[in-house]
């Protein structure tokens, strides 16, 4: 499998339907910018900008949609080969560490994770397991890694719905050199109704 290792993992109509690079958008759909990315505002969606304390950068952004969560991180990628096949193998061992369970299989995005992690008891944690999904798409010199938590971990309708919004998202990858894994910078969107 060696051959296919570098290759880029994504759907194989990822520029027709997404996760879209900023140059296969369409310029005129009001897009919500949030720097690395771009979200295609909903009804019923809710989005959260997820903070590291220490540097207060923003590293990720969480999407409430669909009584699911999607957690999206866009990182930067090699113009030839993609992450998605090792990150799949860092996350794998990541969750076999903490006690969890990981299983790959086939999804609507490509290959993705399927993953049973231990949580501490807690309001909305039942039997202190929690179910996962970890989604990735290889784009051009670009990356876009989620995961996906809540009814889309099980029910299909949901799925289809978080799955919809994740091929929705915009990568905005920028001309600037970055190493290939680095976090795409984010930032706060606009306030509504300015540019």
């Amino acid at each position: 499998m060696s051959d296919e290792a570098s290759d880029k993992a994504a759907p194989a109509d990822r520029a027709a339907a997404g996760p879209f690079d900023e140059s296969e958008a369409n310029p005129v759909r009001p897009y919500i910018d949030l720097g690395g990315i771009k979200v295609l505002p909903r009804e019923g969606l809710n989005l959260r900008l997820e903070v590291e304390e220490q540097t207060k950068r923003i590293v990720a952004v969480g999407l409430d949609y669909a009584d699911s969560t999607l957690q999206v991180q866009p990182f930067a990628a090699p113009r030839s080969s993609g992450l998605w096949d090792e990150t799949r193998e860092q996350i794998r061992q990541q969750i076999r560490q903490q006690g969890g369970r990981v299983e790959e299989r086939d999804g609507p995005l490509g290959p993705e994770l399927l993953a049973e992690v231990p949580v501490a008891a807690g309001p909305d944690a039942v039997a202190g397991k929690r179910l996962a999904r970890f989604v990735g798409v290889d784009g051009p010199r670009w990356f876009l890694r989620g995961v996906i938590g809540g009814a889309a971990t099980g029910d299909v309708e949901a799925a289809e719905k978080v799955e919809e919004l994740f091929r929705s998202i915009v990568v905005v990858r920028g001309g600037t050199p970055m190493p290939p894994r680095d976090l795409i910078p984010l930032k706060m969107p606009a306030a509504p109704g300015t540019a």
